[in-house]
């Protein structure tokens, strides 16, 4: 297992051996800073990161898996990797009005970023419901508005545009 790049916790995973050499490259990793590093050695202790063969949602073939929807069940690092994505997002001046996260997996770590640092939320229905207000956008908003998108990880960036379409669509 070799770490080719860290860029904006996006970990591009070359080859992998066994858990414990994978472990130790984390450990290893020259382009990785501390926080980064906490926040991937809980993610392979939780068991979030698997190894094997698996096809993404894309179909693309990957060696590995990350498996972000175990966070919820940890509140210590659903905060640590939200602080760690809201500071990637102020270190590149990043300016936005309103958080959404995309449907599932990144609601609880937009959701967090919300909460810690008190910017307004809104939520993307994967599908529209035929009672009630009938939304697929929900949540107070004003048209014109700089929405932040959060993606818990992305290959095709099909999981985004499902959700910048509708944000689009309502303003």
């Amino acid at each position: 297992f070799a770490v080719g790049e860290v860029k904006e916790s996006l970990i591009i995973l070359d080859f992998v051996m066994d858990s414990k050499v994978a472990e130790e490259c984390i450990r290893n990793a020259d382009d990785v800073d501390e926080a980064t590093e906490q926040i991937l050695l809980q993610l392979f202790d939780i068991g979030a990161i698997k190894f094997g063969n698996f096809t993404l949602k894309s179909g693309v073939q990957s060696p590995i898996y990350i498996d972000l929807r175990v966070i919820v069940s940890f509140p210590d690092l659903l905060k640590a990797i939200a602080e760690k994505m809201y500071k990637l997002v102020q270190a590149n001046g990043v300016k936005f009005d309103v958080i959404c996260g995309v449907p599932y997996t990144a609601l609880p770590v937009a959701t967090a970023m919300s909460m810690l640092h008190g910017k307004p939320m809104v939520m993307r229905r994967k599908e529209v419901k035929k009672y009630g207000t009938k939304k697929i956008i929900e949540g107070i908003f004003k048209e014109g508005q700089t929405c932040l998108v959060i993606e818990d990880l992305i290959t095709s960036g099909m999981s985004v545009m499902e959700t910048t379409g509708p944000l689009n669509d309502v303003g």
